[in-house]
């Protein structure tokens, strides 16, 4: 995993929210996969840090989330 500081957004990216978040704000994160990494971060603050995840460490965490 690692980081990007605020500001260093890539306009290149498409965001994406999860269905099961809600219009209201609250608490939800955005994703946007790439072949290398898939980016995250919190959709209150969308100028904010960004983690980056490998794709297979990212699967390994969307599986075990799935199976709580």
């Amino acid at each position: 995993m690692s980081t990007a500081k605020t500001g260093a957004q890539d306009p290149g990216l498409s965001w994406c929210k999860s269905s099961y978040s809600s219009q209201d704000g609250g608490d939800c994160i955005e994703v946007a996969p790439t072949p290398r990494a898939i980016h995250v971060r919190d959709s209150k603050d969308p100028e904010g840090p960004i983690l980056r995840f490998t794709p297979d460490a990212w699967a390994a965490f969307v599986a075990y989330a799935r199976a709580q």
